[in-house]
């Protein structure tokens, strides 16, 4: 009896607060729920971070042009992906881009098959491929196949480097997204076919992060003191290739002009006879 007599009062007295408690805990559960759900199924390592080997691709049409564009002959339209949609460029830079844009249909560096650089080179329209370790990544493109390593084992960038095409990429992990510091490049690039571009001095810092297992979403810092007058951002969207046997197939533009001579034709007896 005087158990009962105890429970009894605690239970009348506050009722509303436990059905506050109650209502706390399920809107809680339903919140997160599908949040955290969604996240145990991104891929991890061992050691929990997010592991982006995959091969992927962008669907967004900005290798055409960054900025917002209507359709043209050599373009489809595109909302564009710089946040603001205008590229901050210095004077006497856009008057060097707008005659890049003139001149795009025969002095574009990927016309020539050059390696795309960073970032072009994540929202070109054709795949890349990730191969990540705990201690780096590295990304194959299928244009050119260019092979560019991101470092994640805490080792900063060189003191006296070289220029690069794909400059030089050092990573750290901020929870789950991971933060590239990329730079030393050439200016050898150009960052869309409608000619936007860059020198030397570019420095770029990605973040990777997953939104799903298989849908990343990329965006990137842009700081060019020679050709912009402020830092400007982009952003795309990445999703996994999942079709049956998909892998990336061979794309060397430069080599096209030599297939004629490959392979090599068989000489002739009567030509061997000549030449001796």
């Amino acid at each position: 009896m005087n158990t009962l007599l105890i429970k009894h009062p605690i239970r009348s007295r506050a009722p509303g607060a436990a059905l506050i408690l109650l209502t706390g805990m399920l809107m809680s559960a339903l919140l997160t729920g599908p949040a955290a759900a969604a996240d145990k199924k991104i891929p991890r390592f061992a050691n929990g971070k997010p592991d982006f080997s995959g091969i992927w691709q962008t669907t967004s049409a900005a290798d055409y042009d960054l900025e917002p564009h209507s359709n043209r002959k050599d373009a489809p339209p595109g909302a564009g992906i710089v946040e603001g949609n205008t590229i901050p460029y210095l004077p006497n830079a856009l008057e060097q881009k707008k005659k890049n844009f003139a001149a795009r249909a025969t002095d574009d560096p990927a016309l020539k098959g050059y390696t795309l650089g960073v970032p072009r080179g994540i929202y070109y329209p054709e795949p890349f491929q990730i191969f990540q370790r705990k201690q780096d990544l590295f990304l194959v493109h299928q244009f050119g196949h260019s092979v560019r390593t991101i470092y994640t084992n805490g080792t900063e960038h060189p003191e006296d480097p070289n220029d690069w095409w794909l400059g030089d990429s050092r990573g750290h992990w901020e929870g789950d997204t991971l933060v590239v510091d990329v730079r030393h490049f050439n200016d050898h690039t150009w960052l869309d076919r409608a000619g936007n571009f860059h020198s030397d001095a570019l420095h770029v810092i990605e973040k990777w992060k997953y939104l799903d297992a298989n849908t990343i979403e990329y965006n990137a810092t842009i700081e060019d003191e020679k050709v912009f007058s402020r830092p400007w951002n982009i952003s795309v969207i990445l999703y996994r290739h999942r079709e049956k046997n998909f892998q990336l197939i061979e794309d060397y533009r430069y080599t096209l002009d030599y297939d004629q001579y490959y392979p090599p034709k068989q000489i002739s007896s009567d030509a061997v006879t000549q030449v001796r």
